[in-house]
């Protein structure tokens, strides 16, 4: 009996490894996306991937938002920080790849997203890093700067576009870890996985409007921009999101942003294989640190944990999240 006790708990784990895995990989496909569509700007190509993503996210749960909407009013606060977040998110991002390059900006947004994530949950959450958690982190940021380096070599552009464009992906990191906070903390808190990705993801989409609205057209002059814009917002966003928001309410939101280091791995295979472009050996070496910083998050640690801590943020108490405000 306790084994079987304890399976569940294993496979609810992995399950959720695997789903934020995969998620990462489908995000990992925007940047090569992106390149079919240069005529569009980088404000556009966010706010229509995970604008419309997200109203998407809204769309596919109208039941559940309808029965949890009485918990959603009274954690509005959680939902409004949710769903900024997902709206600044987009733009900070892919204005950051614009500026530094797909490489850098990437890697710097990815891999500060689980720093802030981890910070987020000791102090709004009162959750013990271990561990697991700090080593995991040091791998996969330790990974993505060698990635990042690797890339850098050659290359060239404005330095003071570059350095905003790094401080854009800080921006953007600290938003996905806010969102994904959010949305741990509503799941946490007894909001079903459909109402509170519903949520928070469809007021950011409804945020991101006005700007698909003001800089859209170019993804509609041609038919190969609309395509992507089609995927982006339907594949990486949509799907993804879905992919994510299974896997968040089942390894927390500290595990889940460490895990997503996997996205810049996928970005930088994707441009060697279809972009043309060349990885040092430094390079793989931080491929494989990234690698291994996933494998050792997907090991159940002995001492079970809550749902949303995962195995490597576990919590000295277990009463819901409270509001950050």
């Amino acid at each position: 009996m306790a084994h079987a006790t304890t399976a569940a708990p294993h496979r609810g784990h992995t399950l959720g490894v695997l789903a934020v895995a995969a998620a990462a990989l489908l995000w990992g496909t925007t940047g090569t996306a992106a390149t079919f569509a240069p005529s569009a700007g980088p404000l556009a190509i966010g706010a229509a991937a995970l604008g419309i993503g997200g109203i998407l996210q809204a769309l596919i749960a109208p039941r559940a938002l309808r029965r949890a909407a009485p918990q959603l009013r009274a954690r509005w606060r959680i939902v409004a920080v949710g769903g900024l977040s997902v709206a600044v998110y987009p733009l900070a991002f892919y204005c950051s790849m614009h500026l530094a390059g797909v490489a850098v900006g990437t890697v710097v947004s990815l891999a500060s997203a689980p720093l802030a994530a981890g910070v987020m949950e000791r102090v709004l959450d009162d959750r013990r890093l271990g561990a697991r958690w700090w080593s995991a982190a040091a791998l996969g940021i330790a990974g993505s700067v060698l990635l990042c380096a690797a890339r850098l070599g050659d290359a060239q552009g404005d330095p003071a576009g570059t350095v905003f464009g790094i401080l854009l992906g800080l921006v953007a990191g600290i938003t996905y870890a806010a969102y994904s906070w959010a949305a741990a903390a509503l799941m946490t808190g007894g909001i079903p996985r459909a109402a509170a990705m519903g949520s928070v993801f469809g007021l950011g989409g409804l945020l991101l409007m006005p700007v698909l609205l003001a800089t859209g057209a170019p993804l509609v002059a041609s038919a190969s921009a609309f395509a992507v814009a089609a995927y982006m917002a339907l594949v990486p966003m949509f799907l993804g999101y879905v992919l994510f928001g299974l896997g968040l309410a089942r390894v927390g939101a500290g595990t889940a942003t460490t895990i997503t280091l996997l996205e810049p791995a996928a970005a930088t295979v994707l441009a060697v294989l279809i972009v043309g472009e060349r990885l040092t050996p430094m390079g793989w070496i931080g491929l494989a640190l990234i690698g291994a910083s996933v494998v050792l998050l997907s090991i159940r640690p002995a001492t079970p944990v809550g749902d949303a801590g995962g195995p490597v943020a576990e919590p000295r108490t277990r009463p819901a999240p409270s509001d950050p405000t």
